[in-house]
């Protein structure tokens, strides 16, 4: 088997035998990509040209991430890379500092990857097709979306293209391409991992996180990439355990609610079925379950969607064409001095933002403005307490939640591009963990009649990432789902 096919825990242990070395990693990898980016384009600004890596720092052993390369997101910064956030705003943007996780990441050892993954601009998708660099596509059916916003990373792991990917997840992005993809994506704790150096999209729901090929992986990113960081005001100083102690594979006596709001009407008849038989599996393996209900629901999209494009207008209107990125080289008007600054600014904003950025900053201006804040954003908030206090009373009762990650599988590349609102729907059982702040994973649970995988989400209470590991690793290794590879993987 080649090395690219391998996991970041399987490629340790030979590392660490001295069976194999972290160029060999690269050039496995290196010819991974070449083979099947044209056909997949996880990653942008590649051009053919070969993969290179950041110079890692330590000299660290045993079980850190030393020589293993890891894929980010356009939208984490990283020293003296281009980092556009997937926008033509942003076009030429090199970050002068690392973000917290990548400086993590290279104490631990691991190498950055040059080319960023694709995703959809400043984050604003569902389905990886609002990023400037056009579509990613999904390994299990070119003809399928992978998923948003981080369908690069997840596209990346699930064709081999990837060992470790970092996304970030505002109301699902990386736990819905993951599922899409047949691969696993945790959502941790809001304050479990620095969001110090991501772009912010929604600082209130924004949090990076781990998109890999299994659960021991999952919580070996975990394990660096977590941690208290002075630099980030929402970070939660608070022990970070060792995540790989939790892989035991033994629910016996874990309780599970099953939320009713979530097996309603849209739910894919297909996709609730695997779901069923994933909740059957796990009563096999001594887990106890019941039916818990989560009240609140049916506004989680409403309130995320003011919530999110309202923070979402303040964070995005630093992109003014001033300080980096684009400025319009459109003549402007011979006017007073001020009128045409302003005519600059709206200039490069016009040209600058895609059509998905436009909407959400014009609907984020709206709520926020005067006459409309305490309709809109105010009650919005109010209902944002009312559904985490779902949670909480239902965590009194049950250690975790199990839902289906997503109401359907992998939809048609142009599908649901012109309808907003049934793309916002996709994120429908994701939303709520954000807006809770609650930590919440998605592993593969088998497939549709497409051959599509069909994703199941776990959900903790807050700073349990360790209750989530260990469900998910039973159920994983009681089952094939992860084992499982496109096609396209193998095709000469």
């Amino acid at each position: 088997m080649e090395l690219h096919n391998l996991t970041a825990s399987e490629l340790i242990e030979k590392l660490s035998l001295k069976q194999i070395t972290p160029d060999e990693i690269l050039f496995s990898l290196d010819k991974q990509i070449k083979r099947l980016e044209s056909k997949i384009k996880a990653y942008v600004r590649l051009d053919g040209n070969k993969i290179s890596t950041l110079p890692t720092i330590s000299h660290l052993e045993g079980t850190s991430l030393k020589g293993i390369p890891v894929s980010v997101k356009d939208n984490i910064c990283t020293d003296g890379y281009l980092t556009e956030c997937c926008s033509k705003i942003l076009s030429g943007f090199k970050p002068p500092y690392d973000a917290t996780v990548i400086k993590k990441l290279k104490e631990a050892g691991a190498r950055i990857l040059e080319p960023k993954t694709n995703m959809d601009e400043f984050a604003f998708g569902s389905s990886t097709e609002n990023s400037c660099f056009g579509p990613t596509y999904n390994p299990w059916d070119l003809g399928r979306v992978v998923g948003g916003s981080s369908g690069g990373s997840a596209a990346a792991v699930a064709a081999d293209e990837a060992i470790l990917a970092l996304g970030s997840d505002t109301g699902g992005s990386i736990r819905q391409p993951a599922s899409f993809c047949g691969v696993v994506g945790l959502k941790p704790t809001y304050g479990r991992v620095s969001r110090y150096g991501l772009i912010a999209f929604a600082s209130s729901l924004d949090q990076i996180g781990p998109i890999t090929k299994d659960v021991k992986d999952c919580a070996l990113l975990m394990n660096t990439i977590s941690g208290y960081d002075p630099c980030d005001s929402t970070s939660v100083d608070i022990e970070v355990p060792d995540f790989t102690k939790a892989l035991i594979p033994d629910v016996k006596g874990i309780k599970i609610g099953i939320p009713n709001e979530y097996f309603v009407e849209g739910l894919d008849p297909q996709v609730k079925n695997v779901i069923e038989e994933a909740i059957n599996k796990l009563k096999d393996l001594g887990a106890m379950c019941e039916q818990v209900s989560l009240p609140h629901t049916e506004y989680a999209v409403a309130v995320y969607y003011i919530i999110a494009t309202a923070e979402a207008s303040s964070n995005l209107a630093r992109f003014d064409g001033v300080q980096y990125g684009y400025r319009s080289k459109s003549k402007i008007s011979k006017k007073i001095e001020s009128s045409s600054l302003i005519e600059m600014y709206k200039q490069t904003r016009a040209e600058g933002f895609g059509s998905e950025a436009k909407r959400r900053i014009i609907l984020g201006t709206f709520v926020l403005s005067h006459g409309y804040y305490e309709a809109y954003y105010l009650r919005a908030l109010k209902v944002r307490t009312l559904i985490k206090n779902d949670f909480d009373n239902v965590f009194r009762e049950c250690d975790c939640i199990i839902t289906p990650t997503s109401p359907t599988t992998a939809f048609k590349i142009g599908e649901r591009i012109d309808d907003p609102l049934k793309m916002y729907l996709s994120d429908i059982y994701t939303i709520s963990a954000n807006l809770a702040g609650i930590p919440a994973i998605s592993i593969p649970c088998g497939f549709d009649k497409y051959g599509l995988p069909v994703g199941l989400q776990i959900l903790a209470k807050p700073f349990d990432e360790e209750m989530l590991f260990r469900v998910a690793y039973a159920y994983e290794q009681s089952t094939p789902w992860h084992k499982m590879k496109p096609k396209i993987i193998f095709e000469q």
